[in-house]
């Protein structure tokens, strides 16, 4: 169907009825989950998040991207995780320009940053796809939903690796809310910071909603300043203000003697790249290979092997009665996503200390400009013929990247790392509820513009 029939005059609704029927079921959510009610309660809701992440999510990935790759699509869609790094850069640096215009208190100044980088790359454009080829007026053509889904799985696998790095040390606690105690250089919470040890049952629904499980990942040096620490010497601080870390446990040399290779290795490195290895080593790369991610890889391998795509998937594949099962579980995804979103947001916002000066401004910059920049990078990278010929989903999919609010993960980091989780909650709650008018303006603009672009 050619786009520009399908947005033809005021024919608008076409493009903002499938943001509704999303919004139904975000509300049927909140209403179930509700104090007031409680008509499912929130261990339920903890329960179908993890059912979604370890089984409904990778079916959908498994199917969708699996029937879709092969090597030569492989090689055109190149673009799509490039486009997450810029969509992400690019967020980041608006980030930086809301912390410096808005002056939130300088404890939160990272956290401003990552907040406006780091969107929601894989639950949200799932469910805003499976709801546009839901209808019948779509403007992408009878492998809509299928193109799609293969477009955002094909993503993902960045997007996980940007949460295990940048993400995860953006989100580092700041060295303010540590002091020294003890002879032995220790570190520990100031008083002030006010969090307390809650069970998997009382966790808020936020930090299990989109990546059951995150936030009990707790390691060794998680809830600490490490990168602060490691760096102190470096920036000029005192040593006995900030701890040095013993490198002969952080590198992995503990007790090996000062002939050994890895004794020799480290009298050799410069300070700053035994420094840098040191947090390399200590990055939670391991956490990667998650259910999704998974599946991802598993889809990839076999797309582009045709011997085994031949066996897999199609009507006359001798597994094809495998696939349909996994199919029939993956069309569970969207309803449960949004239900799992109206829970979270049954709980509301917290109290925070962030200001509504700087919410306000990464609302804005995440919702309302960000999108605006991503149309033009989507347009200038189509005119540079980077982009897939006559593809109007993979159009559609990058522009989405930059137009969805901050991703609901970034909860479960906060929580992990044991630093911003009000913040983080209050800013997901309300950067959510503005996205319902800021994802329907901008469904209306990309429609429009698929005539164009």
């Amino acid at each position: 169907m050619d786009p520009q029939v399908a947005v033809r005059g005021g024919d608008w609704v076409s493009a903002v009825t499938p943001l509704l029927k999303l919004l139904c079921l975000t509300v049927i959510g909140l209403l179930l989950a509700h104090p007031r009610a409680q008509v499912v309660p929130k261990a339920t809701f903890k329960l179908l998040s993890k059912l979604v992440f370890a089984l409904f999510l990778p079916c959908l990935i498994f199917v969708h991207l699996g029937q879709s790759v092969t090597l030569h699509n492989v090689l055109h869609w190149w673009f799509i995780p490039v486009n997450v790094l810029i969509a992400t850069a690019v967020g980041c640096a608006l980030g930086y320009a809301v912390a410096l215009v808005c002056r939130p208190p300088p404890r939160f100044f990272r956290f401003t940053v990552i907040m406006t980088g780091f969107g929601n790359t894989g639950n949200l454009p799932i469910a805003i796809i499976g709801s546009v080829c839901h209808t019948t007026d779509h403007p992408f053509g009878p492998g809509c939903h299928r193109e799609g889904i293969a477009y955002v799985s094909f993503a993902q696998w960045v997007a996980v690796l940007l949460v295990y790095t940048l993400v995860y040390h953006m989100m580092e606690p700041p060295m303010q809310y540590y002091e020294i105690v003890g002879e032995g250089n220790e570190i520990e919470r100031v008083p002030e910071e006010e969090e307390t040890q809650v069970s998997n049952f009382s966790r808020p629904l936020l930090q299990e909603a989109e990546w059951p499980g995150m936030a009990e990942k707790v390691m060794e040096h998680s809830k600490t300043p490490f990168i602060a620490r490691i760096f102190a010497s470096i920036s000029g601080s005192s040593q006995n203000t900030f701890p040095d870390i013993d490198f002969s446990e952080e590198g992995g040399i503990s007790g090996a003697g000062p002939s050994s290779p890895k004794s020799l290795r480290c009298l050799a490195e410069p300070k700053v790249v035994r420094r840098m290895r040191v947090v390399a080593e200590k990055t939670p790369i391991q956490h990667v290979l998650q259910p999704p991610t998974i599946a991802s890889l598993l889809a990839i391998i076999i797309g582009m092997v045709p011997v085994l795509k031949a066996f897999v998937f199609g009507a006359d594949a001798p597994l094809s009665f495998f696939t349909d099962s996994l199919e029939i579980l993956a069309a569970a995804v969207v309803p449960s996503v949004m239900l799992i979103l109206g829970g979270m947001l049954a709980e509301g916002p917290n109290d925070n200390a962030l200001g509504k000066r700087t919410i306000i401004g990464i609302i804005v910059a995440r919702l309302l400009i960000l999108p605006c920049i991503g149309i033009g990078i989507v347009i200038l990278a189509d005119k540079l013929n980077l982009l897939v010929e006559n593809d109007y989903m993979y159009r559609f999919v990058l522009s989405l990247q930059y137009s969805t609010p901050s991703a609901i993960l970034l909860g479960a980091i906060a929580s992990l790392r044991g630093y911003s989780v009000k913040e983080a909650s209050a800013l997901l709650f309300w950067q959510h509820i503005c996205a319902v008018f800021s994802l329907s303006i901008y469904l209306v603009v990309y429609f429009k513009l698929l005539s164009y672009i």
